[in-house]
């Protein structure tokens, strides 16, 4: 087998929560490009199809589904109906996730970091628990990819929310916990911990709050923000047997944003 070759997917199928817009939309590109057939989790039905069509136009299948990885019984329908129809998946992305408010810790409704603790953290709970137990059971392997974040490594400047910093690091240590228990069975669990990229969550957040974005661009080394598709030829790596013996990292994308 060539090197390239030990990057295709060919006859796996890929299942990413959030997986219609921003990175997790490049990530199920680049998977569909490297072979795999691709199953997408979001709440927006029209960009959901948009992404699926663009998988459909690389010749690969998709499936849509409409719901809300970020409320728990949501995760679980899904992933049980996943489980019903196609025994397992080789490939999970769990890619759901955002801060979503801007709230100093001290005026932080307990209801409101519930939710942005099952958006970010108990998605990824419910789904590797689910898929990645199918993964168990079929006994062949797997791949788990969970998209962290620097932010579950260092505390972001000048902004609220600090439930976003404490559930990205709490995926960073899920990740190594899990990959130490499945490793004798086959199954990776890497994470992946981006820093400043320009999805559209980052977009309205310059728009409202341009001082904290233009400070965190002064701290990049690299001078700039990443794009969302410099994250797909990661995330194919991590689903490929490229990354054989590769489990429990947690490897940073961020311009060099955690150097300094």
């Amino acid at each position: 087998m060539s090197v390239l070759d030990r990057f295709r997917l060919d006859g796996k199928l890929a299942l990413i929560t959030g997986g219609s817009r921003g990175l997790g939309r490049e990530m199920a590109l680049a998977l569909a490009e490297a072979g795999s057939d691709v199953i997408l989790i979001g709440r927006d039905a029209a960009s959901l199809e948009s992404t699926a069509n663009a998988v459909r136009d690389r010749g690969r299948t998709a499936t849509a589904v409409v719901a809300d990885a970020g409320v728990p019984a949501e995760c679980e329908r899904f992933c049980g109906d996943v489980l019903d129809q196609y025994g397992s998946v080789d490939i999970l992305v769990n890619n759901v996730g955002g801060r979503r408010v801007n709230i100093p810790t001290d005026q932080f409704p307990l209801e409101t970091w519930q939710q942005m603790v099952d958006l970010n953290l108990t998605s990824v709970f419910v789904c590797t628990k689910l898929l990645g137990g199918g993964m168990l059971k079929r006994g062949t392997g797997g791949r788990i990819i969970n998209i962290a974040s620097i932010s579950g490594m260092v505390a972001n400047r000048k902004i609220g929310g600090r439930s976003y910093e404490t559930a990205k690091g709490a995926v960073i240590q899920f990740t190594k916990a899990v990959a130490a228990d499945w490793a004798p069975f086959g199954i990776t669990v890497n994470a992946i911990c981006p820093g400043g990229f320009m999805t559209d969550p980052n977009i309205r957040w310059s728009q409202q709050n341009p001082e904290v974005i233009e400070a965190f661009k002064e701290q990049i080394p690299m001078g700039d923000f990443g794009r969302p598709e410099d994250l797909g030829p990661l995330a194919v790596y991590l689903a490929s047997d490229a990354s054989r013996y590769m489990t429990g990292a947690a490897l940073v994308i961020d311009g060099g944003y955690t150097l300094w």
